[in-house]
């Protein structure tokens, strides 16, 4: 394949979508596990619960310094850096004698996790066209969205006789990954921006933008919307220990409960790969009106609550071979969809309720891209991402708490259940954010688009708003479609 071509690029954005996957299948193999990591090291579920919180927080923190490096340097380097510190303390993981080893493990890990989001993100958004920008971000948070399914299916299905096997295997994954990014496209900042086409742009971020950056209003609240969607979304890691929790409280053994678990929650998952409409939704509505992709996360996770609240209740009996083999577990929950009308409404409820808040994703990629210049797209998206860590840790955190508060009332299944329930509501003021962001958006697209034509002339000594390319996102009476606000 020729090198920068068309299939050069396509190679590349695979492997990126594929490493994007395997940091949020390390992510997503604890949770599964904490009953059987912690009988292995004497600890309680909690202390567990507490190196998946951390792990949040590390990696968060540690992307803005990603981040910063990428938008500042070579990419490539830092995303190899980056690899190999989160496959090297995956695999600590797994050997780890002691609860204090394994925790060590998770923070280098962590740290690694750090760069692989923030940087690939900044390169896969010089990749793509800002017209389709929707769509294609739609697969890259598909693709977070399908590792963390996958790492909570390879957690519970390889770590239900063996926890140490998920960590290893999933290490062994990272490496091959690596060598194949090796192999990719080294994309220029801006290369598929329209403004910029046929110039060579090189601008690189200082430590003095970051006022600029905060200068843009929708940078704020695209940033701080996370605090709250992330709470919601860190809830949900507890979704396995629910089900576990209804088998159990069935009668059946830990091993199996643990399967199903597992099962349920991979399954009722299914819905984040509809983000892919909500992509092509936001591409569509965009092209109408600058607050369009905004508009979709807005309607998407508000809508979504209800159902979300309906999931948890629905009661659902569950059968399944107790002590059974993995595949004839998975075949009875598989089965149980057609066979067990409660099982079958449950998933569909999850399936749309998932569909709605999946568009949020996609569009908030597009946004950042939108409403920035390219060197400023990693280090925005890492701040996104320190408070979506937060959020997330906040949430994790929390609603373990709340699962210990609501024991006394609600016996566990039902603790369970009204905690998760509950902790859905921080979708509401998410929705409100995106809603806040669609005011402003106009405008801060229209300065970015002047900015890099003026930028573009001065590099190449043409007239501003001669674009060459494709056409850029229609930005022309932006600023009068925008709905103001003081002090804007």
């Amino acid at each position: 394949m020729s090198r920068g071509g068309t299939a050069h690029r396509a190679y590349s954005v695979v492997v990126f979508v594929v490493l994007a996957s395997l940091d949020n299948v390390a992510i997503g193999l604890v949770p599964p596990l904490y009953g059987s990591i912690g009988d292995a090291f004497g600890v309680g579920e909690g202390h567990i619960a507490l190196a998946t919180t951390i792990m949040f927080l590390i990696s968060a923190v540690a992307a803005i310094g990603f981040a910063y490096a990428g938008d500042r340097t070579d990419r490539k380097p830092v995303l190899i850096a980056g690899t190999l510190i989160w496959v090297a303390g995956t695999a600590w993981s797994g050997l780890a004698g002691s609860y204090p080893s394994f925790l060590l493990a998770q923070i280098v890990a962590s740290f690694g996790l750090g760069a692989v989001a923030s940087v690939s993100f900044a390169v896969v958004s010089d990749l793509i066209s800002p017209r389709r920008r929707g769509l294609v971000m739609s697969f890259w948070g598909l693709s977070q969205g399908v590792g963390t399914l996958a790492g909570t299916l390879v957690g519970g299905f390889l770590g239900h006789t063996n926890w140490r096997e998920p960590f290893l295997v999933t290490a062994a994954a990272g490496a091959v990954a690596t060598v194949l990014y090796l192999f990719t496209y080294n994309v220029p900042r801006g290369d598929s921006q329209p403004e910029l086409a046929g110039v060579e742009y090189d601008e690189r971020i200082h430590h003095d933008h970051l006022p600029l950056i905060l200068r843009r209003r929708t940078n704020i609240w695209l940033i701080l919307q996370g605090s709250t969607a992330q709470i919601a979304l860190g809830s949900l890691v507890w979704l396995p220990v629910l089900f576990r929790s209804r088998a159990e409280d069935q009668g059946y053994t830990a091993g199996t409960a643990v399967l199903v678990g597992s099962a349920f929650a991979t399954l009722f998952q299914l819905g984040g790969a509809l983000s892919i409409l909500g992509g092509l939704v936001g591409d569509r509505l965009q092209r109408r009106t600058p607050r369009g992709r905004a508009l979709v996360a807005a309607v998407g996770v508000l809508a979504a609550v209800p159902f979300y609240i309906v999931l948890f209740f629905v009661p659902m009996e569950i059968d399944v071979p107790d002590g059974g083999s993995t595949g004839a577990v998975v075949g009875a929950v598989l089965g149980s969809v057609f066979s067990s009308p409660t099982v079958g409404l449950c998933l569909a409820t999850a399936v749309f309720a998932l569909m709605l808040t999946s568009a949020n994703s996609p569009n908030w990629f597009a946004l950042i891209a939108d409403v920035n210049p390219p060197e400023h797209r990693g280090t925005v998206y890492s701040l996104g991402n320190l408070v979506n860590g937060f959020g997330r840790a906040g949430g994790n955190a929390m609603v373990a708490v709340a699962f210990r508060g609501l024991a006394g009332a609600f016996p566990p299944p039902l603790n369970y259940a009204v905690g998760l329930a509950a902790f859905q509501l921080f979708w509401v003021p998410t929705g409100v954010m995106f809603w806040l962001a669609s005011r402003t958006v106009a405008k801060d697209m229209s300065d970015t688009h002047a900015a890099l034509l003026a930028r573009a002339a001065r590099l190449e000594h043409r007239p501003d708003g001669d674009v060459g390319g494709d056409p850029p996102v229609v930005v022309e009476g932006l600023a009068a479609q925008q709905d103001g606000g003081p002090g804007r």
